[in-house]
This record gives structure tokens, sequence and C-alpha cells, in this order.
């Protein structure tokens, strides 16, 4: 029975799931201490029962997280050539704190948010914007209704595949601070929002950063 547990992890293919704890043979002898009775198993059978069932577990509980299912449709997305200005309003009514940015052939090439308007208008935080707005208030206007989306977005964006599931949504997430992501089909054509929230809530957890 363990020869067949080993075979299994050997063979299995790689699951989509989230990092294990790397168990040492200390870990494993110490546990078999605990357990009443003789065990005839070694660490190494130990090990790979403990990596089949972690996998099997995973997949029972964050199997269905998909993020073609999580995101949200329905939004517009912003274009390369709209300025500053337009892009905040259609933000705002967006009720995002950002929104993707695609070209002619609906293919994501950026990301505009908050953040990145901070960024363009030299600011590090809201507060530190209003103060400037109220000192330059004129040259602030001016610089947001002349500069085009493309020279204030994110780009490239960071996206996920619709068909990602929990591993690589974990993963996405993990290599970037925003607080949503676009999803995209295999050609890089918009499909939908991923909300960080959304695939904290759909998780149950509360370990992203």
């Amino acid at each position: 029975m363990a020869e067949n547990a080993r075979e299994h992890h050997q063979s299995a293919p790689a699951a989509d799931d989230a990092s294990e704890i790397e168990l040492t043979d200390e870990d494993i002898i110490d546990s078999m201490q605990h357990i009443p009775g003789y065990l005839d198993i070694s660490t190494e059978d130990f090990r790979a029962i403990y990596h089949l069932a972690h996998r099997h577990a995973v997949r029972r509980m964050f199997g269905g997280v998909i993020a073609g299912g999580l995101m949200r449709t329905g939004m517009e997305p912003l274009h390369p050539d709209v300025t500053l200005d337009q892009a905040a309003r259609r933000i705002v009514e967006s009720r995002y704190k950002g929104l993707p940015v695609v070209n002619g052939d609906n293919v994501v090439v950026g990301m505009l948010t908050e953040t990145d308007f901070l960024r363009r208008l030299k600011a590090g935080t809201f507060l530190e914007l209003l103060l400037r707005i109220l000192d330059e208030s004129s040259e602030l206007m001016h610089r947001c209704h002349e500069t085009l989306v493309s020279e204030a977005m994110t780009a490239p964006a960071a996206t996920v595949l619709r068909e990602a599931g929990f591993s690589a949504i974990m993963k996405a997430f993990h290599g970037h601070k925003g607080r949503s992501m676009p999803v995209v089909d295999a050609e890089g054509r918009l499909c939908g929002l991923l909300l960080r929230k959304d695939f904290l809530a759909a998780c149950h957890a509360d370990y992203l950063p």
C-alpha cells in the first residue's frame, strides 16, 4: 500500500494547488511517535501520502475557483487615445478603482488605476494630491486634459487567463499589488475584470498581501 502511494506521488501530474509545507524527516518521526501502535511506514512513504492528501484537499476546497467564474463583466474598457480627464470620469462611473485599456482588437494593452493617476500627477497620496490641487489647480487640470491614457497606464498589464484556477490566480495577485486584474482569453482579448476581494471571498481566505 505504501509502495503504491509512493508510485502514485511520483507519477501524478502537478496539481493547481497552494504551496504546501515541506516536511522534514524529523517532523515525520516526531508525529509518528504520537500515534499508538507500530507503523510499518517509512518517512518517504509518509511524505508521499501527505503530498497526495494535500493535493486532494486543495482540489476539493478550491477546484471550483476559476477566473472566468469570478470575473465581473459589462464594464466598458478604456482606449489608449482617451485623455486622463475623460478616463477619470469613466473610472468613477464604473465604480471600480481602475479599468483595463484595450486596443482596437479588444486586446488588453494596459491597466489604468488610481495609483497611475497619482504617479502621473507626481503625488504620493490623495491628501498630497489635494494640496497640490489647491496650489496648482490650473496646471493639474491642463495636464489631465492633455495627457493620454497610453502615457499614464501601467503596461503591460498583469492579466490572468479565463481558465486560470486557484494557484494561477494566487500567483498573479502575489505578483502585483493591484486590487483587480483583467481576465483574458488565449489571444489576450478582454473577457472581464477579476477583483481581489471577489477572489478572497470565493476562497474564504485572507492571506493574500
